[in-house]
């Protein structure tokens, strides 16, 4: 499968310990990338997207030039005239990847089941903590995908690929996912879901 992102662009948004392996880290940005990004998207904007990717995971050289400012972000004026600054896709990506890498970095699976890590010379996060750091990075990821979702409601001619989904929308937010049951649509996500964002950044550290 073809990234978007690479996993030395991380480093543009947290520091990540130099003993993390770059291979460790791009399982986790597959995985936000199939199952975070691509529900926002939608499949048929998300695989039209793909299709414009080299095998090293850019962009290539003759892609739309929306597509290139939806990735990485560009300056435009709004119907009202108002500059627009929009970060692209990139740190959606990349602060989705860390809450799954955090998330995921704290358990061990050995042979009698998962455990949690010991390190040395350090504690290991106490559950509440680590479940709020997860969350914290969400938040982090779900306001770069507002600005995202902003940038492709005013260039809806250039995206006829992509529709607006509030449930898709309420299923990304940070915390416990509340979803339920109805007879014309099973397992969506509640409307009126709402989480708080955080704006604090933390240092990842991994094995």
């Amino acid at each position: 499968m073809l990234n978007l992102i690479i996993p030395a662009t991380l480093q543009r948004y947290e520091n990540i310990a130099t003993n993390v392996k770059p291979e460790r880290m791009k399982t986790f940005i597959q995985k936000a990338q199939e199952l975070d990004l691509k529900p926002f998207l939608g499949y048929a904007l998300y695989y039209d997207l793909i299709k414009h990717l080299d095998a090293d995971g850019t962009l290539k050289d003759d892609a739309p030039q929306h597509y290139k400012d939806l990735l990485n972000g560009s300056e435009y004026l709004d119907e009202q005239g108002y500059i627009v600054l929009h970060q692209g896709l990139q740190p959606v990506l990349a602060y989705f990847a860390f809450a799954r890498f955090i998330e995921a970095d704290a358990v061990h699976y050995s042979a009698t089941g998962p455990v949690i890590k010991k390190h040395e010379n350090a504690d290991a996060l106490p559950s509440k903590d680590l479940a709020k750091l997860v969350q914290q990075q969400r938040s982090t990821a779900n306001a770069y995908a507002n600005e995202a979702e902003r940038f492709l409601i005013d260039h809806k001619e250039d995206f006829p690929a992509w529709h607006y989904n509030q449930k898709n929308k309420s299923a990304r937010q940070p915390g416990p996912r509340i979803r339920g049951v109805d007879k014309s649509d099973f397992n969506c996500p509640a409307d009126n879901y709402s989480a708080h964002q955080f704006t604090n950044e933390f240092l990842i550290y991994g094995n």
